[in-house]
């Protein structure tokens, strides 16, 4: 007969344990990780989305720990992660970059608008879980030139404006001139019939002929000055919408440098403040964190 005391124990073997451990470690981050949300702890989830650099970066630590494993068994809840993180972190910058504005355009996913004034500009994406503006590149381009003109006292557009303007004066000439062209037209005319009609000399013909040829060189170019003075208005007419549009991003972009001075004085803190933003914000919570503690 069998004996049913026998121990039925089975021994764990070291894959068994690695793989429990492992187990054991994941159920832990999600449990961890869910009740930061149910806490209402913005920090230690960042924290745990991206240990290495939260303790590189907050912590100032030289630590290299690999936890990107766990941070990936929520890669598919990112878009709600980034859609619940966007509340205080918006909240945050509403506080320190006032001039900027936020349309979540789908689930954790923010355009990012330069000001609430007329025709304001679309100037990125905010990187939510990474804490991190995305400017467009021409855009957030043209700000920064923008800053550096300024100190020449001279706007973006200055140049464009001045070499279309300097176009359209030149089509008036056109325009104004046709008189004085059609009269150089009529001499010669003239003298292209005085040229053909006149008898040479077999050795004299190649001289001649380069004479009559610079005449109608001469006609030619008269005859195109005349087709550019026909569309000369619609041209100018088009020059005048350009200096326009060109006007109005002088306005906007004059609006856009004096919100970054209100806050920041000047371009380089601008990027500065950019650049420390993660360290920035997460300390803001640390320290607001504190605070409830305390209270």
């Amino acid at each position: 007969m069998p004996n049913n005391n026998e121990d039925t124990t089975q021994e764990v073997t070291p894959g068994q344990a690695q793989l429990d451990s492992s187990i054991t470690q994941k159920i832990n981050y999600l449990q961890t990780l869910q009740s930061a949300l149910h806490d209402h702890d913005d920090r230690q989830i960042y924290e745990l989305i991206d240990k290495t650099r939260y303790e590189r970066e907050v912590k100032k630590s030289r630590s290299t720990t690999k936890t990107q494993e766990l941070a990936d068994l929520v890669a598919d809840d990112h878009e709600q992660l980034s859609h619940y993180l966007s509340e205080k972190l918006i909240d945050y910058l509403g506080q320190t970059y006032p001039f900027f504005y936020y349309d979540e355009v789908k689930d954790g996913e923010f355009d990012i608008y330069f000001g609430n004034w007329w025709d304001r500009r679309k100037f990125g994406k905010l990187d939510v879980l990474n804490v991190a503006f995305k400017f467009d590149e021409t855009e957030y381009n043209k700000l920064k030139r923008a800053f550096e003109l300024d100190a020449l006292n001279q706007r973006y557009n200055t140049e464009n404006i001045a070499d279309i303007t300097a176009n359209s004066a030149e089509l008036q000439k056109l325009i104004e001139g046709q008189d004085e062209r059609d009269h150089e037209k009529e001499k010669l005319r003239q003298q292209l019939k005085e040229v053909s009609q006149k008898s040479t000399l077999p050795w004299d013909s190649g001289k001649v002929k380069e004479e009559r040829q610079g005449i109608v060189d001469q006609l030619s170019k008269l005859a195109d000055d005349d087709e550019e003075a026909i569309n000369a208005n619609k041209k100018i007419k088009e020059n005048d919408e350009k200096i326009l549009s060109l006007s109005k991003e002088d306005t906007i972009l004059t609006y856009e440098k004096q919100s970054i001075q209100q806050k920041f004085e000047d371009f380089s803190h601008f990027e500065s403040h950019n650049q420390s933003l993660y360290t920035d914000y997460l300390t803001n919570l640390i320290g607001k964190g504190q605070v409830k503690a305390d209270d």
